[in-house]
């Protein structure tokens, strides 16, 4: 049975809920097309000089986070719960992904 039809998806509860509530909620997977979560709501929470290319960012109706490459908009989003969004957060202020750029 396609799990999509069936309402799970990888790593996931059936049924379970992200995306924006117009959006058929059952088909939300980590590593998904994330053209299929639509272009509205996505946003860039900071850009450096790098011409454009960083991270965008769209908060689910569910209260996770998907998140792609701005250079990559129909690339694959990476869907995180609020608590792993918050941790790298946290993490990020008190310096722990300092290493990532040195």
């Amino acid at each position: 049975m396609d799990r999509h039809r069936a309402g799970t998806r990888p790593g996931g509860k059936p049924g379970a809920s992200s995306r924006p509530e117009s959006r058929d909620d059952s088909r939300i997977y980590n590593g998904m097309p994330a053209r299929e979560l639509g272009s509205e709501g996505w946003h860039k929470p900071w850009s450096g000089g790098n011409g454009g290319n960083c991270l965008e960012a769209m908060k689910l109706a569910d209260g996770r986070v998907a998140v792609r490459q701005s250079a990559d908009p129909d690339g694959p989003a990476l869907i995180y719960t609020h608590g792993e969004i918050d941790a790298f957060i946290q993490g990020a202020k008190a310096g722990d992904a300092d290493f990532l750029l040195s």
